[in-house]
């Protein structure tokens, strides 16, 4: 018989340009092999299509307004907001606890909330975290400072039923070292698994057929960016750089949104090659802009992350190696597990001065080409279907049963 498990991401809105509602989403997939699974998000930021699983929305009324702005649905509500959906939560595991073997939680700000609902009930339940989420603003002023006491009462939640839970599995060695120390875990509380990569999407293509079908420059030396615009993925320094050194037929493309999209815009209309923006595009869309690229970015803000290092397992890295695209980041982190530099990419600060002297010396094309083909043997093992599989054997153990 198989088992019955719910995947629940009670902090974020099923959103396909979202990365979470991509990690989720995916995990699941791989998961429908071995079990019948639904997919319990906050709520819905579109429908969601035809899949092997089921999917749910725990809150169906939120504001599509904040869902079109962030797929981080608990992110900038108040405390009032909180307090009435920790009651929802309580009230989605009581009646629906019955319904599942297992329930796997997404983490989010107040990571293992619903976890520990579910196991009050009776129901085995599991957290897979994805941040450690360390405070990184100055505080300056009256509404930082709430902001700041809003944050630490969230993290001594998240601490409190983390520490309750059988189970906390962590995406890096990084950030099982930074959750170990944020929320006093027993280190062996804590396991890793690496998420996959779905290589039937991202995988390599010519550059020639995926720009002519989105009908860009086949002349171009294309830098491309895709994902949010935010705090924690900083294109400034690049942005900055490009208003002082101009590389002969460069062209950066974005394609992505966020908080930060308008001060990029500010600053493309100073630089002395082409910026374009493309905006939010579809998730099945996106890897025939990375096939039309020459380099991928992830310049990572380290003053971002827990210790100033990057210890997520970031998605969008792997993908652009999996596309035989080398990519361009920040030497921090679980980043040097994926990338050699100078092999399948370059690492340096994502800073000014290191970004004018890449410019100033920037490879050609064939050189760009020759560590594309190296970047895709680094990902190769790396597949959705063997997390899955990792998860239900470290489930298993936990609920005390064979193999799911």
């Amino acid at each position: 018989m198989r088992a019955r498990l719910c995947y629940a991401a009670p902090g974020h809105s099923l959103l396909s340009t979202a990365g979470s509602t991509r990690n989720v989403l995916a995990a699941a997939a791989a998961l429908a092999e071995w079990a019948d699974v639904t997919v319990a998000f906050r709520e819905f930021g579109e429908l969601p299509g035809p899949s092997a699983y089921r999917v749910i929305a725990i809150e169906p009324s939120g504001s599509p307004d904040m869902i079109a702005r962030d797929d981080v649905a608990a992110r900038g509500l108040n405390p009032l907001h909180h307090w009435r959906y920790l009651k929802t939560l309580r009230r989605f595991a009581s009646d629906s606890a019955g319904h599942y073997d297992l329930v796997l939680e997404k983490g989010w700000r107040l990571s293992g909330y619903l976890a520990r609902a579910f196991a009050r009930c009776g129901t085995p339940a599991v957290l897979i975290e994805n941040d450690a989420r360390c405070w990184n603003e100055p505080l300056r002023d009256l509404r930082s400072w709430a902001r700041y006491a809003a944050h630490l009462a969230a993290q001594g939640v998240a601490g409190r039923c983390s520490r309750s839970l059988p189970l906390v599995i962590a995406e890096t060695e990084d950030l099982k070292a930074a959750l170990i120390e944020a929320r006093q875990l027993d280190a062996e509380q804590v396991q890793v698994v690496t998420l996959g990569v779905d290589h039937d999407l991202f995988r390599p293509r010519p550059w020639s057929d995926a720009r002519a079908e989105l009908g860009l420059s086949g002349d171009a030396l294309i830098m491309l960016y895709v994902g949010g615009m935010d705090q924690y993925h900083d294109l400034s320094p690049l942005l900055e750089a490009l208003t002082q050194v101009a590389p002969a037929h460069v062209e950066v493309h974005l394609v992505g949104d966020g908080a930060y999209c308008a001060r990029y815009r500010d600053m493309a209309m100073a630089s002395k090659v082409p910026v374009r923006f493309h905006g939010q595009v579809g998730h099945a869309a996106v890897p025939a802009f990375i096939a039309a690229a020459d380099v991928c970015l992830a310049p990572y803000q380290t003053r971002g992350f827990h210790h100033g290092q990057v210890y997520f397992s970031t998605l969008k890295i792997p993908e652009y190696l999996a596309c035989e695209r080398p990519v361009i980041s920040v030497p921090s982190g679980n980043i040097l597990t994926l990338i050699e530099d100078g092999v399948s990419g370059f690492l340096f600060p994502n800073e000014l001065a290191a970004w004018r002297n890449f410019l100033a010396t920037m490879p050609g094309r064939s050189r760009f080409a020759a560590m594309g083909r190296a970047a895709a043997s680094s990902v190769a093992s790396l597949s959705w279907s063997a997390t899955a599989q990792r998860y239900l054997q470290l489930c298993s153990a936990v609920i005390g049963r064979k193999p799911l």
